[in-house]
């Protein structure tokens, strides 16, 4: 076993500054984190994944339901006609639908979507249940058919939590659509260290059947942009194809106002392209489903003893002071193999214990978001554990810091079409892009389709300066970020 995993840690990751792509793909292998499934454009989630997932589920869970929602869970199936209900909806998912015709050895009487999402499904449901306001989330799979796959951003199927809810005005749909989009602003920049642009889509990015769509938008480490989690007005569009209403104060029928709001397991490939080096993971320390290791050193067996009885007790305190913490005492390794290993799983914190430390009373702490002799301190025996917790507390913030100053370097204000071009034109991302645009989407598919980036998101508090679009020159009064995508 030994022999096989130090064969496995010979091979080079690929430099993040060389093709950010492969280097992507060598730690999502190498930190297992996931691994190709024999399903085409799936995914198979190994522990180390999941139990980010779980982490970030259970917070995020917490945080949905202080809104006053609930869970709830609806069919993985889905019938045909309901996705036609909708023409916005179906047109927009047809190209990703799949679709099963057969069941039991028979064909079926009407074809079942495999749910790439469930708003029909639910508004059917909504309309028996009618009392406002309906506020339901749901945990669960979906299905959305990909010709390209990359692990946890683009995969046929994935995880993530989808929201529903109907109201009976509209203002109070809105302030829903506007309160989830916050509370995914905070979960994502307080738990997972990643700093974000925030606003509305164009047209041409919204949701399929909503009125509005909002999002969340964070710079991965490339210059590319990736869509954090998004929260949709959907006006009466689907009530009124479902026939969702409720009896108003006058007696009189009226149509729901709706929201659906999601996010998925691509924020595990955020905190993968955001916060990773060339050494591997840098896991914040809230999702960590380790956050400190300790690794015990000694060559004679008879250091064995002392240097072990001092591991546990300092795994002890760390325990009851309850951060996640275990000891490495993995056989037929050496300490150097031991320190890359965890280096490249992204374990916020290495502690080492030899004989010499015993003897001090003291450990060796190295921290995962630096690197070099900074990285290292040391640290008494007698209160590691509160040392190590506010150490957490410093990586989770230092790591928001790193990756807010990396986004602000790469975020860059344009006036001049042509200079704008030739930028976007350059390797790698671009960044985000800070222009003055007209809102036609004449100018947007031109940008698109010249520099293959797009509106990522209108800030939802302009400066109120007008200008003049970037590209056609015509008066504009709302600047709006522009990237490449993921």
């Amino acid at each position: 076993m030994a022999e096989k995993q130090s064969k496995q840690n010979d091979k080079k990751v690929t430099p993040r500054s060389e093709d950010f792509a492969a280097w992507y793909n060598d730690i999502c292998l190498r930190a297992e984190l996931a691994d190709y499934s024999p399903v085409r454009g799936c995914i198979v989630f190994r522990p180390d994944a999941f139990a980010i997932w779980e982490a970030l589920r259970d917070e995020l869970d917490r945080r949905i339901k202080k809104t006053g929602a609930r869970n709830a869970y609806f069919p993985l199936f889905i019938p045909q006609s309901f996705l036609q209900k909708e023409a916005q909806h179906v047109e927009g998912f047809a190209p990703e639908l799949a679709v099963v015709t057969h069941g039991g050895g028979k064909e079926l009487e009407e074809p079942l979507i495999v749910r790439p999402t469930s708003e029909t499904i639910i508004n059917h449901m909504f309309a028996q249940w009618i009392s406002l306001p309906m506020m339901l989330n749901q945990w669960c799979n979906v299905v959305r058919w990909e010709m390209r796959t990359r692990m946890f951003l683009r995969t046929t199927e994935f995880l993530w939590q989808e929201g529903h809810t109907a109201h009976a005005t509209s203002e109070e749909a809105e302030r829903e659509t506007l309160t989830m989009l916050e509370v995914y602003r905070q979960f994502v920049e307080e738990f997972l260290a990643i700093p974000l642009i925030v606003g509305r889509k164009s047209a041409a990015e919204r949701f399929p059947g909503a009125v509005e769509t909002y999002a969340i938008e964070g710079l991965m480490g490339d210059g590319r942009a990736l869509q954090c989690g998004t929260s949709h007005f959907l006006g009466q569009k689907f009530s009124k194809a479902f026939e969702t209403r409720y009896l108003d104060d006058q007696n009189q029928m009226q149509f729901v106002w709706q929201t659906s709001w999601g996010m998925t397991t691509r924020l595990i490939g955020a905190i993968v392209m955001v916060h990773g080096d060339d050494q591997g993971l840098r896991l914040p320390p809230t999702v960590a489903s380790t956050q400190a290791v300790i690794v015990p050193i000694f060559r004679r067996p008879e250091e064995g003893a002392t240097v072990l009885a001092a591991a546990r007790a300092a795994l002890e305190s760390l325990t009851q002071a309850g951060i996640r913490a275990r000891i490495d005492e993995r056989d037929g390794m050496t300490p150097g193999f031991k320190f890359n290993d965890l280096e490249m799983r992204g374990v916020p914190v290495r502690i080492e214990i030899g004989p010499r430390d015993v003897a001090s009373g003291e450990a060796v702490l190295a921290r995962r978001d630096q690197s070099g002799p900074e990285s290292k301190s040391k640290a008494s025996l007698a209160t590691i554990a509160d040392t190590v917790s506010n150490l957490l507390g410093e990586i989770q913030k230092s790591l928001y810091e790193q990756a807010r100053a990396a986004m602000t370097a790469n975020t860059r204000k344009f006036d001049d079409y042509s200079i704008f071009r030739k930028h976007m034109e350059t390797e790698g991302g671009g960044g985000f892009a800070d222009i003055y645009w007209c809102g036609n989407p004449v100018c947007e598919t031109r940008i698109r389709e010249e520099t293959k980036a797009t509106c990522r998101a209108i800030p939802l508090t302009n400066d109120g300066i007008a200008g003049k679009c970037l590209v056609c020159g015509e008066p504009a009064t709302e600047r709006a970020y522009f990237a490449k995508s993921y």
